[in-house]
């Protein structure tokens, strides 16, 4: 009886383990090859899948994009400078027979050619290349990469170089050289500030001295104008004033009586005055005799009178 029970528990778990290497689970994200007596037979999809037992075999493989940095190396540029670098290679497996069956391991196949790759595209640039142009550091680790690892079924989605360290040696220099190309940069900025500065100052003086004899020319367009009016509208009253006397002289009808007492009056004015000298006009014969002439007819008005 306990033979029997020893028989049913090893075909129970004979049946158990060929069950579970005929049905199998992939997740999302891998595919199984499966190898029929050590042989590639089929690629197998996500999901449920069966296998022959005893005689097929299946390996997952990752066909995700996986991100990989690498360890840092120490790389020699084209003008002698040994620099440590490190990147960042995102693969894909495209084809998981090839990534099998191609190459021995994949993973360290790529880390290897990363490397020697890196070598030689550094080996072609200068520092200030390397150190300016990861751009195009990657983009050449990618083309040249590509070429190799399209044969082994992988794809190189990008690479990103992490880090580019020289030499402390290096790394002071470039600190000495940035520090005089600020202080330069701050030396031409702050020349041709004051540069500027003394040219707003000198057009700001032009302006104004512009402005200032604009400013005289209008004011002595403005005195002249207005002495020249001033001499026609005092030229023209006196005209008028002269129009008016001489209108009323010729409108009175005035006797020689009449002109020399108006001459009398005019010496007594002059005689007036406040000036040191008297000048007598040429006519003072005559103004005498005029007087003469008037006082005469003035003493003989009363003796008319008595009579």
């Amino acid at each position: 009886m306990s033979a029997q029970l020893i028989v049913g528990a090893i075909l129970v778990l004979l049946a158990v383990v060929i069950i579970a290497r005929t049905v199998n689970v992939i997740q999302q994200g891998y595919q199984g090859i499966v190898k029929r007596l050590g042989e590639f037979h089929s690629v197998r999809q996500p999901g449920v899948t069966f296998l022959v037992p005893l005689l097929d075999s299946m390996m997952l493989v990752d066909i995700r994009e996986t991100p990989r940095t690498g360890d840092k190396q120490e790389v020699i540029t084209r003008d002698n400078v040994t620099v440590s670098v490190n990147a960042t290679i995102f693969s894909q497996v495209v084809d998981p027979k090839l990534a099998l069956f191609s190459v021995s391991n994949y993973f360290i196949a790529i880390d290897q050619l990363s490397r020697t790759t890196l070598r030689a595209i550094f080996g072609g640039m200068s520092l200030d290349e390397a150190l300016s142009q990861r751009e195009r550091i990657n983009a050449q680790l990618q083309q040249q990469m590509e070429s190799v690892t399209d044969k082994w079924g992988i794809r190189i989605n990008r690479i990103e170089i992490v880090d580019i360290t020289p030499p402390q040696t290096i790394l002071n220099a470039l600190a000495l050289q940035k520090q005089a190309d600020q202080e330069k940069r701050a030396l031409i900025l702050k020349s041709e500030g004051q540069q500027q500065s003394a040219i707003n100052i000198a057009d700001g003086q032009r302006q104004a001295q512009i402005k200032t004899a604009e400013g005289d020319r209008q004011s002595a367009i403005l005195r002249a104008e207005g002495a020249r009016q001033a001499a026609i509208l005092e030229a023209e009253g006196r005209a008028q004033a002269v129009t008016t006397v001489y209108k009323a002289i010729t409108d009175a009808n005035p006797n020689p009586t009449l002109v020399s007492i108006l001459q009398l009056d005019t010496l007594s004015k002059f005689a007036a005055s406040e000036n040191a000298k008297l000048i007598v006009p040429v006519e003072t014969a005559g103004l005498l005799g005029a007087a003469q002439a008037l006082r005469s007819v003035l003493d003989g008005v009363p003796s008319s009178g008595k009579s």
